[in-house]
């Protein structure tokens, strides 16, 4: 280590937002120039915080198994094309990762059991954010190609990672993605201020000079068959995500003016970047309620207070998390605290333990008014609380919930791809699905959750896919095991 005693000598920092009254004037990211750019004269001070802890559970925490300790003393000494290895060793998309992760590594930090934890996730994102700045982020071309040919279904960043690593072990990928661009929710469910698109744009060149192929506007079950896929490659990989959104059936959900959020952030997208977007949905001028706690709530609440929102109310039915870790939940566990987003320090209101129980409309039809009243935890369900009633106005309620898994209709449909009681597409080991030559990888066999997962889930899926096609032990990194998976979650 280049300083045994560097988590002793220096207190954790982070990067300073821009000021909260420019960044709402624009869609740029919250940081300076991008947190790489940020972070960049505290990072070296920062990596020397993580100390030689023997057995560094960052490594279990990270989906990845990134080599966190590794660069983190190669960056303290100033060796950054080295650390830049190391990390691409495990992660094909840092840059991503390194802004959109909750970042479980740094609460299995063995650094944060008494004191805050080293900045992980910064200084990931510094080292791939310095290396495509200094130009070491290059097209990373197969040695020998292997006649055989590989589609996968869907461009999030599961399929993006099976499809990187297939390319480079020779393979000749294409991947279909209905979209108009590549991304899938990185493009038009991420908001630019927390990932600008750019950052995902030389991702997808860098792919395509590798070999990648991509068809967008492509949508597999309507524009093309799988039975035309499966006579035109050798394998298939599915990576259609969990898309299917939770819904919320009460009183008034017909009315106008309530919103998928999947329905709201890609349309804003879209027009951040300069698109038009007939009909948008905008909460301009209007009392915004969000309808669920978690990031996608969050990237709502950012957008409408760019967009010019009147007031926003975001409504979460468990009650408010504790500001530290609670006793039941121990280190190396990832803790459920209050935490707050850059859109949180924007602008809004938080209500927790509360429920919706109506919602009202004007004459028009729209939505005007929301009723709802405090809930609490019994008899195994929660409960309104008597006399807690209440009404708040409403003309634009965004429903940011979560999803209850991957689309039927389509591939799952088409190949009768068998499912589990969630209805995620089934895996073996080597994340084969119950059809020969189709695997399945990300959301859409583990159901909702992390890129970094996503990324993880891509990358073994490769594996698996790889080995298939060879008939022999691939030279892609070995996988963890879907049910190896569940259990570290």
């Amino acid at each position: 280590m280049a300083d045994p005693r560097g988590f002793l000598k220096h207190d954790r920092q982070e990067a300073t937002r821009r000021p909260v009254e420019e960044r709402l004037q624009d869609w740029k990211e919250v940081y300076p120039g991008g947190p790489g750019k940020a972070l960049l004269p505290i990072i070296q001070t920062q990596a020397s915080r993580c100390m030689d802890c023997g057995i560094p559970f960052c490594h279990n925490g990270c989906p990845l198994g990134n080599l966190i300790p590794e660069w983190n003393d190669l960056v303290s000494k100033d060796q950054w094309d080295v650390a830049l290895d190391r990390l691409h060793a495990t992660n094909n998309f840092p840059e991503f990762t390194g802004r959109l992760c909750p970042a479980p590594c740094e609460t299995a930090c063995v650094v944060g059991i008494s004191i805050p934890p080293v900045t992980i996730k910064s200084v990931e994102v510094s080292i791939a954010d310095r290396g495509w700045a200094d130009r070491r982020i290059t097209p990373v071309s197969p040695e020998w190609h292997t006649g055989h040919t590989v589609a996968v279904i869907g461009s999030g960043p599961a399929g993006l990672a099976a499809a990187q690593q297939l390319t480079r072990a020779g393979h000749t990928v294409v991947v279909y993605e209905r979209a108009d661009k590549p991304g899938g929710l990185l493009r038009y469910g991420i908001p630019e201020f927390k990932m600008e698109k750019a950052v995902l744009d030389r991702r997808i060149r860098q792919m395509t000079q590798e070999g990648t192929v991509f068809r967008c506007g492509v949508e597999v079950g309507r524009d093309i068959s799988m039975a035309e896929l499966r006579e035109q490659f050798d394998a298939i990989v599915v990576a259609i995500g969990a898309t299917q959104a939770r819904d919320l059936p009460v009183s008034g959900r017909e009315h106008g003016g309530i919103h998928q959020a999947m329905d709201y952030l890609p349309q804003a997208n879209r027009v951040a970047l300069g698109e038009q977007v007939p009909d948008q949905i905008t909460a301009a001028g209007k009392d915004v309620v969000i309808i669920g706690g978690g990031d996608t709530g969050a990237d709502c609440l950012g957008t409408a207070l760019r967009q010019g929102a009147r007031s926003v109310t975001q409504l979460e039915i468990m009650p408010q998390p504790p500001a530290d870790r609670p006793e039941h939940q121990p280190w190396p566990t990832y803790p459920m605290i209050l935490r707050v987003a850059s859109a949180h320090e924007e602008g809004g209101e938080r209500v927790y333990a509360s429920s919706t129980s109506e919602f009202v409309a004007d004459e028009q039809g729209q939505v005007s008014v929301l009723r709802l009243s405090e809930v609490a935890f019994s008899e195994g369900r929660f409960q309104p609380v008597p006399g807690t009633e209440r009404e708040i106005p409403a003309q634009l309620v965004l429903l940011a919930m979560g999803f209850t898994g991957p689309q039927t209709h389509g591939p799952i449909d088409e190949l009768e791809l068998e499912t589990d009681e969630r209805g995620n597409v089934v895996r073996d080991q080597a994340y084969a699905t119950n059809v020969p030559g189709v695997f399945a990888c990300g959301d859409a066999g583990r159901g909702q959750s992390l890129i970094v997962w996503a990324i993880a889930e891509g990358r073994s899926a490769a594996n698996g896919v790889d080995a298939f096609l060879r008939e022999e032990r691939s030279r892609l990194p070995r996988p963890i095991s879907p049910q190896d998976r569940q259990l570290l979650a």
